[in-house]
């Protein structure tokens, strides 16, 4: 019994990472730095990123609350490397894209920092939050707006969460049977290389022998 307990809270621990509503991290980059993420991402799947920055100041030893005249440069690219977003941003910002490919899409930060004397060679700190799915939904707007009842709203929440549990069952589809088709090809592509190497060894053999046998007529040996 208390195994299958250990097994089910892991289970529910894993669903909850899984279903976890962002991904929030910090990261520093340096003058004329460009930092980028890979974000696998269904097809038809809504993305908001928020991020602020916080530039350092050497004379106080630690990061400023806000760097006003800072900006940054967000990029983002679909798996088949097309600029789906390029856009200045100032010190803090918000990005909104819709994926319609599924796959690996790339985000990558950089900032205009060599404008900025204040900057001088420094670090910057970027603090960035990445929401997937109907978890980028601003619920209390969307509740405000269509006046839902707390019952509506979630049942909207419910029927939101279905929906993206199924693109992410179809990515994972997706994703399983482009490993397949990788894969057999490289299965095809090693049993070819077999065959060739075979043929390769077997008429090096006949040369071989044929070779000697006209060593050895010529020595007058046979």
């Amino acid at each position: 019994m208390e195994m299958k307990a250990a097994v089910s809270c892991a289970g529910f621990l894993l669903l909850c990472v899984w279903l976890s509503p962002s991904k929030a991290l910090y990261f520093h980059i340096g003058e004329t730095e460009k930092q980028c993420f890979i974000e696998e991402i269904p097809d038809e799947t809504m993305v908001i990123g928020k991020y602020r920055t916080q530039l350092w100041d050497k004379q106080a030893g630690s990061f400023l609350p806000s760097t006003p005249g800072l900006g940054m440069h967000v990029e983002i690219k679909d798996p088949d490397s097309k600029i789906i977003l390029s856009r200045q941003y100032g010190s803090e910002g918000r990005f909104t894209f819709t994926s319609h490919i599924p796959g690996e899409h790339q985000i990558c930060l950089h900032s205009n920092s060599t404008k900025m004397p204040l900057f001088a060679g420094g670090k910057l700190r970027v603090h960035l939050e990445i929401q997937v799915g109907e978890h980028a939904n601003n619920y209390p707007e969307i509740a405000a707006k269509d006046k839902l009842t707390e019952l509506q709203l979630r049942a909207r929440q419910l029927l939101d969460q279905v929906e993206q549990i199924q693109k992410e069952q179809n990515y994972q589809r997706y994703r399983e049977e482009r490993f397949r088709m990788t894969s057999e090809s490289t299965n095809q592509r090693v049993l070819w290389w077999s065959i060739a190497q075979t043929i390769i060894l077997i008429i090096t053999g006949i040369w071989q022998m044929r070779h000697l046998k006209s060593f050895f007529e010529a020595k007058k040996l046979v």
